[in-house]
């Protein structure tokens, strides 16, 4: 082992000679740090001795992969993208491809659109970054005009607050990123090998400071973790020097220029990315506690605000190493919570996310992109021995967690108020797809009253500092462009989620979006069937392919898609997404459900105590016993009217589908 010794102030080497306030560094991941270089203090001087790998990160790598290179060679993220985007071609090829997610685009072709002869139908979709969902009200508008303009005249609310337009053609790329950089919007990092959208909770209450500093902290992250090379203004803008408002907190860029501890790559155009940027893409959450409406243990990093009795922030508590991504029978991929990583005080953390991506960035995989995330490097190395790298790199050891309540899942939807003498009002979006009258009615209201918008985790929308004089009034013209009361919802759709799948989606290989309604009113009709109560309530959400984007594999019921209208079942989660759901069954048939579900429906309801959820009853009876019961009330069940019960259930699972128990 080879030790680093991070040193503030006065202080010894390890032979036990004076360093005086200079450090020594070894070389980490083919950066040049200099030693014996003055660094300004942070704080408090605190000696730490850390263990890390004695070989440098690069040296365990046998290859890098074909993405890695193009990173390499792209002059940060500029070419061949910035020629490509001009030619008379309706398509960018794969090195663009890879470097187009970096600004925020993932090509795509529309499967619906092909025609004979004429090959893919290609069109782009672009996301934004809006750190929490906060969306001023002139960003709102313009986003619903480029939507009717270039897009397919819909806007996708995204499971991380963030927006998707579907549907550009390429030669309207320009035009549709330059309107959203100069009207109060942004694209940068919102997809590609970088610190993606950092989700934060979206309650609207001006009187909770704790809230209120959550959502400055996302919007913090997101500038401290930003692409600084300006490659992004030279593709979009020309490299016209646009002039914003806006100024990111001093403390944010003060933090990022800081290296003492080997945090960045000195000189770089990109000072904490260098040229390679990350093995994979970055996710952070912030909230507070208690409040896990933000699926906080799904991120790579989750951030939690500490505060005293009287509202003032104290320090943060972090996790580390949550992800959803995974791939079809490959063991070596799975979804996973994030590990408590420790406390620090409020100075120090911005420094301590710097230390955790420098982690990701030096010893992540650059060899295998299905190996590449950080879940993947702390279930490696365990989050002691993480801990211990990431105490290199921050110059601080962390301390314990501090004590919290328990989470709860919070939507924030209907009417509320703000705290300041405002309303607010949460609407629900059917799988965050805002069309049709929906979407001009709440063009007419935001408009009209000039109102600022959030965009939740779970794809809704609220509206933000409503007049109580015009409460009515909005209501009344919500209702008339066909807005449906919150109460007139099913509790199983507000609750549920689903990614966009096909056609768009390239990695789809099923539908989600398109298909969810429709069966959510099978799964009511079997939950009625059984004998459970009309309003029962049961966390689903759906995918059209294994890598998670509506997090399935935190919900009591999790689809994911696994071909042609057949999707593993995912079972056990639980209602405060703090538990995973694991495999139950793979290949079960859309056609198949009510034979498949109703069976364990009725056992639940049979088998559950007293008000025990659906996905708490699974998890605690576990795979084996939930297969028993179910075989046992199957043939207790009456054929349904729709005539696709079986009368087997999970006992005949046939050749379309495999009960898996763990």
């Amino acid at each position: 082992m080879a030790f680093r010794h991070a040193v503030r102030g006065q202080s010894t080497s390890l032979l036990g000679q004076p360093l005086s306030v200079q450090v020594t560094m070894q070389a980490l991941a083919g950066k040049q740090l200099s030693a014996g270089l003055s660094r300004p203090s942070r704080g408090r001087l605190v000696i730490t001795n850390v263990a890390t790998p004695s070989k440098v990160p690069t040296s365990r790598l046998a290859k890098r992969s074909k993405v890695e290179i193009i990173k390499e060679n792209s002059d940060y993220l500029r070419h061949p993208l910035m020629e490509e985007l001009v030619n008379d071609k309706t398509y960018i090829t794969e090195d663009s491809v890879q470097l187009m997610k970096f600004h925020g685009s993932y090509q795509q072709d529309h499967r619906e659109k092909r025609s004979f002869g004429s090959g893919k139908a290609y069109m782009f979709m672009m996301r934004t970054r809006q750190p929490s969902g906060i969306v001023p009200n002139r960003l709102y508008l313009v986003m619903d005009e480029l939507a009717d303009k270039f897009g397919n005249g819909t806007l996708r609310l995204t499971t991380r607050q963030a927006y998707q337009l579907h549907g550009v053609l390429k030669h309207d790329l320009k035009t549709v990123f330059s309107t959203v950089i100069k009207n109060m919007g942004s694209t940068l990092g919102a997809c590609g090998d970088v610190n993606r959208n950092v989700m934060g909770p979206a309650a609207p209450y001006l009187n909770k400071p704790e809230y209120v500093h959550a959502q400055k902290l996302a919007n913090d992250f997101a500038d401290l973790l930003a692409p600084q090379s300006g490659a992004y203004y030279d593709v979009w803008l020309d490299g016209e020097k646009f002039v914003s408002v806006y100024k990111e907190d001093p403390k944010v860029t003060a933090d990022r220029a800081f290296n003492g501890y080997g945090t960045n790559f000195e000189n770089s155009p990109e000072p904490i990315y260098g040229a390679q940027f990350l093995p994979r893409k970055f996710k952070i959450a912030v909230t507070v506690p208690g409040d896990n409406s933000v699926d906080l243990f799904t991120n790579d990093l989750g951030v939690i605000v500490i505060s005293d009795d009287k509202g003032e922030v104290k320090g943060y508590n972090l996790v580390v190493g949550g992800g959803m991504g995974r791939t079809h029978r490959d063991e070596d991929t799975f979804p996973r919570l994030a590990d408590p990583l420790g406390y620090v005080d409020k100075d120090d953390i911005f420094h301590a996310v710097k230390a955790v991506v420098a982690a990701q960035r030096d010893y992540g995989r650059r060899d295998n992109r299905k190996q590449a995330r950080l879940k993947y490097l702390v279930s490696e190395w365990g989050i002691d021995r993480f801990r211990s790298v990431v105490e290199q790199y921050m110059g601080k050891k962390f301390r314990e967690f501090v004590p919290m309540p328990t989470w709860e899942y919070k939507d924030y939807l209907g009417w509320g108020e703000q705290g300041n003498g405002k309303l607010f009002y949460g609407i629900y979006i059917q799988n965050g797809r805002i069309k049709g009258e929906q979407k001009k009615v709440l063009r007419a209201v935001i408009e009209k009253f000039e109102l600022p918008v959030t965009l939740t985790p779970h794809q809704n929308i609220i509206l933000r500092d409503v007049d109580p004089a015009h409460k009515d009034e909005i209501t009344a013209m919500l209702r008339a462009g066909g807005v449906q009361e919150l109460v007139d919802w099913d509790s199983l759709d507000r609750m549920s989620m689903a990614c966009p799948a096909l056609p768009l989606c390239g990695l789809a290989v099923t539908e989600a979006e398109r298909t969810l309604p429709d069966i959510n009113k099978r799964i009511r009709a079997m939950l009625t069937k059984v004998g459970l109560p009309e309003d029962q309530f049961l966390h689903v959400r759906m995918t059209g392919c294994p890598n998670g984007c509506a997090r399935p594999y935190m919900a009591e019921l999790g689809f994911v898609g696994d071909g042609p209208n057949s999707y593993q079942i995912w079972l056990g989660g639980n209602t405060n997404q703090t538990r995973l759901a694991e495999l139950y069954a793979d290949r079960v048939k859309v056609k198949d459900l009510e034979s498949f579900l109703e069976p364990i429906f009725a056992a639940w309801l049979t088998n559950r105590r007293p008000n025990e959820s659906f996905g708490d009853w699974t998890a605690r009876s576990g795979f084996p016993a939930v297969k028993q019961l179910a075989a046992t009330a199957a043939p207790t069940l009456v054929k349904n009217t729709s005539g696709n019960s079986n009368g087997n259930g999970a006992a005949s699972a046939g050749s379309e589908k495999q009960l898996v128990t763990r």
